[in-house]
């Protein structure tokens, strides 16, 4: 596997590489079910690309639990294997919210404005 580049057929292997889990084994029920959670926030921010309705507590809570058993390195790789650019210029207000990536990095990705002042009133 190459170091820059995630391939969706290295995805699986990746990821649990990079996966927590506190009993120290892992359970693939639960594994894919956190795994699921990538596919989940890429259709909440389809929705909101789509309807101008988005739903920010859940893409939160997603990206939380993402974070959580994934950690910052592996989740933000897989995100770049999962998004379009669309796409992350919606999800990269979000993990400045959460502290999850630097104001300097994603720089060349434009911030949704309407997100970040969502995000403000939280």
């Amino acid at each position: 596997m190459n170091n820059d580049e995630l391939l969706e057929e290295d995805l699986v292997k990746f990821a649990v590489k990079h996966y927590y889990s506190p009993l120290g084994r892992i359970d693939p029920d639960e594994f894919y079910d956190d795994l699921k959670r990538f596919k989940y926030v890429k259709r909440l921010v389809n929705r909101y690309l789509e309807t101008g309705d988005i739903s920010e507590r859940l893409i939160l809570n997603h990206l939380i639990i993402i974070f959580n058993v994934f950690g910052n390195y592996g989740s933000i790789r897989i995100l770049g294997l999962k998004l379009t650019k669309d796409q992350w210029s919606v999800t990269k207000p979000f993990l400045q919210f959460l502290n999850y990536v630097r104001e300097s990095q994603l720089s060349d990705i434009e911030s949704d404005k309407t997100v970040e002042e969502k995000l403000k009133r939280l």
